[in-house]
Parts: structure tokens; C-alpha cells; sequence
């Protein structure tokens, strides 16, 4: 909070990503049906070159994505976070999620084969789902553009859904300058995961949420030393940290695992 004192107003960028491992599948958690995977979501911004990480939640099976953000951006204006502009991957499309947003100035991308414009376009759409009413309908501005794949020489079109009054190429490239710092971020979280073959939801949140401090910390100290130096100094100072065989480890795996036993009653 210290980085952004004296910010009122921040550029917001949701997404998820997902942890998977290879063995016995638990059924129940995670988005996966499988039992194979956990989706974890965060809300990031980027404030003088350092993606900042400023909510987190954990996604289980049957949550929706209009949960997800609600719950992340709950969490953003709770620390006193106007947010001037929030943008969405593709994976969070859908007309409840539209609804929520558009509260706020939003792009958010679509997958053009939901709109089936197949063709540069700047103009109004309004969406056409069977699953919910006339009033709950979404009209957006909907921008498609098109990229040449250059070894098969043919086109593929992109879309983005949005409410700002700028020129196309502006919310174009708006929407490049907020989303894409956020896929990094997840690069470098995963690098701070320690390994672990526990299948046990809440341990495998702990140190999801572990890497997630230790990137923050990262980042506080980036341009002081690069990422790998940072993790094999952590390494070096806290070897038991990434060894998930060693007692303390075991402690805190019992730990949580009676917790979560309590809380299930």
C-alpha cells in the first residue's frame, strides 16, 4: 500500500490462472472437473513499472465468473481504490459479468465467435442470450479487429467489448497497456511456488498465497535484483521454505489440515 500512497485512482486488470498437478484427482475443488486443477484470481494494476497485486481469490467448482470479479473488486475499492478502468480477459465474457462492469469503464475481450463479426468493426451491438431476459440484455460498443497469421497467410479476428468514448486504436492499445502486465505476473508468481504433491485444497492455497508475498516482495525490490537472484536469495536465507519434505512443512500441512476439518462442520 506504501508504493500507491497518495493514489486514488488505479487502472484494474482481472484474470485467473491455473495450477495443475498429476496424480490422484480430488473431486470438488478447483474449477476442474477432473479434480486436477485450482483456479486462483487475482486483480493486479501497474503503477511506475511494477505490477502490483492487490486482491486474490481462490475459485471453487460452481463459483461464476460475476462472483469472481465482484469478489476482487470488493476487495480493491475496500483499500480506498477508485478504479478509473477495468479490463477482462475473454475467459470472463458473459452478460452478468457485463452488467457488473459496466459501472465502472471497461474493455473486455470477447470471443469473436460469440459475436460472429468476422470483419473490422466499430459500432454498437447488444447481446442475444436465450438464458437471460430482454432487460438483461447488454448493449456495448464492440470494436474487431484482425491480425495476419503469417505462416498460413490468413486472417484471425479479435473483439473487444467496451463503453469509453476514444478512437479504436486507442482502446486497442489501452487495453494491451493495462491486460498484459498481468500474464507476467503470474509467470513470476508461479516461479516462488514451492513444489509440493499434497492434493489437501486449503495447503495448496497456503502456498499459492505464500508465492503471492513473496512476489510482492519482489516487486517492492525490483531493480535492485532480478528475479532469479531474488528467489535464490530467499533460497539461501530460508532453505526449509522450498523444501516441502521438511518438518516444519509437515507441521504446518497437519495444521491446516485439522482446520479445515473443523471448518467443514
Amino acid at each position: 500500500m506504501k508504493v500507491l500512497k497518495g493514489v486514488n485512482e488505479i487502472d484494474l486488470s482481472i484474470d485467473w490462472t491455473t495450477k495443475t498437478w498429476y496424480g490422484r484427482p480430488v473431486g470438488g475443488l478447483g474449477s476442474s472437473e477432473e479434480g486436477n486443477s485450482w483456479n486462483y484470481a487475482t486483480a493486479t494494476t501497474k503503477f511506475n513499472g511494477k505490477v502490483l497485486l492487490l486482491a486474490f481469490v481462490t475459485q471453487v467448482k460452481g463459483m461464476t465468473k460475476e462472483e469472481i470479479v465482484k469478489a476482487l473488486v470488493e476487495q480493491v475499492v475496500a483499500m480506498g481504490f477508485k478504479i478509473r478502468l477495468i479490463t477482462l480477459d475473454a475467459g470472463f465474457y458473459t452478460i452478468d459479468v457485463l452488467n457488473f462492469v459496466s459501472q465502472f469503464k471497461y474493455i473486455v475481450a470477447v470471443p469473436v465467435g460469440d459475436v460472429k463479426v468476422y470483419e473490422e468493426f466499430d459500432g454498437d451491438y447488444k447481446t442475444n442470450s436465450k438464458r437471460h431476459r430482454r432487460d438483461e440484455q447488454v448493449k456495448f460498443r464492440l470494436l474487431v479487429y484482425s491480425k495476419e497469421k503469417v505462416r498460413r497467410k490468413t486472417l484471425v479476428y479479435f473483439a473487444r467489448a467496451t463503453n469509453l468514448d476514444l478512437s479504436k486504436r486507442e482502446v486497442l492499445d489501452l487495453y494491451n497497456k493495462v491486460r498484459g502486465p498481468i500474464e507476467t505476473s503470474y509467470r513470476n508468481i508461479k516461479a516462488f511456488l514451492p513444489f509440493t504433491g499434497s492434493t489437501k485444497f486449503v495447503f495448496r492455497t497456503l502456498i499459492f498465497v505464500l508465492a503471492l508475498v513473496l512476489y510482492s516482495l519482489y516487486i517492492i525490490f525490483k531493480g535492485e535484483v532480478g528475479r532469479e537472484e531474488f528467489r535464490l536469495l530467499l533460497i539461501l536465507l530460508f532453505p526449509d521454505l522450498f523444501n516441502p519434505e521438511n518438518f516444519t512443512f509437515n507441521i504446518i500441512e497437519t495444521l491446516i489440515y485439522t482446520i479445515d476439518l473443523f471448518s467443514r462442520r
